[in-house]
């Protein structure tokens, strides 16, 4: 049972990784929006291209009444939040129980 408890603690780092690194773009993609980039840059189209599908359903459902203020990125850290503390530490959890 241990090659399943590694395996899911690393599962469960690998997921936190990414997840931390998925936050960093999204705070990116807030500070490119206060400024004017060029769209044709190759970062600023990784950065449109990461971030776009995740912002644009939540930017749709969420009004926009509020003097034009994109809520949508401080949705997706409360999100990413959540899954770095429940999902990954639970996974954690689970693999050092099985270790």
């Amino acid at each position: 049972m241990y090659i399943v408890g590694y395996f899911l603690m690393a599962a469960a780092k690998v997921m936190d990784v990414v997840l931390l690194f998925f936050m960093w773009v999204v705070i990116f993609r807030a500070i490119l929006s206060w400024v004017n980039p060029d769209p044709y840059n190759a970062i600023v189209r990784f950065i449109n291209n990461v971030t776009e599908p995740v912002l644009y359903p939540i930017r749709s459902r969420l009004p926009v009444n509020y003097g034009g203020i994109d809520f949508s990125p401080i949705v997706i850290f409360l999100v990413i939040i959540f899954m770095r503390t429940f999902v990954v530490n639970s996974l954690m959890r689970i693999a050092a129980s099985l270790i």
